[in-house]
């Protein structure tokens, strides 16, 4: 479980990630980041109406918070990072969106490099 400063919860720093973050698509998540100045990143996990109902929308999420927590990686420190869910994420098992989300923060490069890989 993550502690309290490591989650992403005021709106004006929503905002900001949106408006001036940059953002990497993948097959089921979009991952919106942007440096903030801390000694530490910041999460959150976002699934909006186009998910589905609410028991859709709730499955997203914990999808997402349980496939980062399962990778074996550290992500670089001073980032605030939103994944919001996309529809293709229903159905889906944990497995796949792990490599999906593994992927796109490849890409966004905000995986530490300290020699672990993905299991």
């Amino acid at each position: 479980m993550k502690n309290r400063n490591e989650i992403l919860s005021k709106q004006k720093h929503f905002n900001s990630v949106y408006r001036k973050g940059a953002s990497v698509g993948g097959r089921f998540v979009v991952v919106l980041y942007r440096k903030n100045r801390l000694d530490h990143s910041r999460l959150a996990y976002v699934a909006s109406k186009k998910v589905g109902n609410s028991v859709h929308r709730n499955r997203a999420r914990r999808l997402m918070r349980e496939s980062v927590r399962n990778m074996n990686i550290r992500l670089k420190p001073g980032y605030d990072i939103i994944f919001v869910a996309r529809n293709t994420i229903n159905g889906k098992k944990c497995g796949e969106v792990q490599k999906s989300m593994y992927k796109s923060l490849k890409y966004a490069g905000i995986i530490e490099t300290c020699g672990s890989k993905q299991k």
